[in-house]
């Protein structure tokens, strides 16, 4: 879903509030909310063209997770095509330089997003960001062609700010049109009001190794992480700043690191995976310039470009 990110800010007015460096880590005793409404739903990352070909023809990732390959219509005709690892609740979308247009398909260019389990959470998380002085939150509606040229409604998100430097994370709500859609292959609804994410993903994450995502850590600019920040702590994650002037963001079933560093330095860096069974040993795979070290136990974790 990365397109979603240059899509909706493109459509954006000018004079989205602007928060100084460090602001909103600077609040680091405020309280979070009660009620978790905002979950990890997936990441992306853009690599370099060596690292994104050797991930999309690995047949040892094809057997080791849910893997697809899919090219995706989204709204105003946009179209991107994503290398995929999805597993019971989250997942990773993986592209190589030049694979996305413009400012996201450069190499470091990474996003995440965070999503609601209840229908109508996503309102509550924009009051909660106006109450943060958000003013002016970036709503917007994401829709996909199954190839017919009917635009189907996939999900409601929305964003601090309609400026990024490399990195951008949004809140998003999956809309009862799509689970409609028989299309989209997903899942009867557990409980009323369901539009969580394991409805959303498909079970096929159960024939493989790879169960969800349970940290993930990002290199990102330090403007990008003060516009992160009031988004997380909305959403219900406890924020931690870290000596370093990072981030790392607990509550809701994955963790989430951002590091703050200089623009050439941006990027996904690492992240930890649960397995469906435990290994006995340890497996290496060497993918690109990036390295998945698999067990021994019921964790792996796969590291890139400085890390790897």
């Amino acid at each position: 879903m990365a397109m979603v990110l240059a899509v909706a800010l493109a459509v954006t007015l000018p004079g989205v509030i602007e928060h100084g460096t460090g602001t909103a880590r600077a609040e680091g005793s405020r309280q979070p909310h009660d009620r978790q409404l905002l979950f990890f739903n997936h990441a992306y990352g853009v690599f370099d063209r060596e690292t994104a070909d050797a991930i999309e023809h690995s047949d040892y990732l094809r057997d080791f997770a849910n893997f697809q390959v899919r090219t995706t219509t989204g709204a105003d005709g946009q179209i991107w095509t994503g290398r995929y690892l999805m597993g019971r609740e989250t997942y990773l979308e993986l592209f190589g330089v030049g694979d996305l247009p413009g400012q996201d398909g450069t190499l470091g260019s990474a996003g995440t997003g965070v999503s609601t389990e209840r229908s109508g959470d996503l309102t509550t998380v924009i009051q909660r960001l106006r109450d943060q002085g958000i003013t002016d939150p970036v709503e917007f509606r994401q829709t996909r062609d199954f190839g017919d040229g009917v635009p189907v409604p996939w999900f409601d998100a929305v964003f601090t700010s309609a400026q990024y430097d490399a990195f951008g994370a949004w809140g998003m709500e999956y809309l009862p049109e799509y689970f409609a859609d028989p299309r989209g292959n997903t899942e009867p609804a557990s409980y009323p009001g369901d539009v969580g994410r394991e409805r959303y993903l498909s079970d096929d994450y159960r024939g493989h190794l790879m169960r969800d995502v349970v940290s993930i850590r990002l290199a990102v600019t330090e403007g990008d992480l003060d516009r992160t920040v009031p988004l997380l702590r909305a959403g219900g994650f406890v924020v931690r700043t870290e000596p370093d002037g990072g981030v790392v963001a607990v509550r809701g079933g994955t963790e989430i690191r951002l590091d703050a560093v200089a623009r050439d330095r941006a990027g996904l860096r690492k992240v930890e995976l649960s397995l469906n069974r435990p290994v006995a040993e340890r497996h290496t795979e060497r993918i690109g310039r990036s390295t998945l070290v698999v067990g021994p136990g019921s964790r792996a974790v796969w590291t890139f470009g400085d890390g790897a």
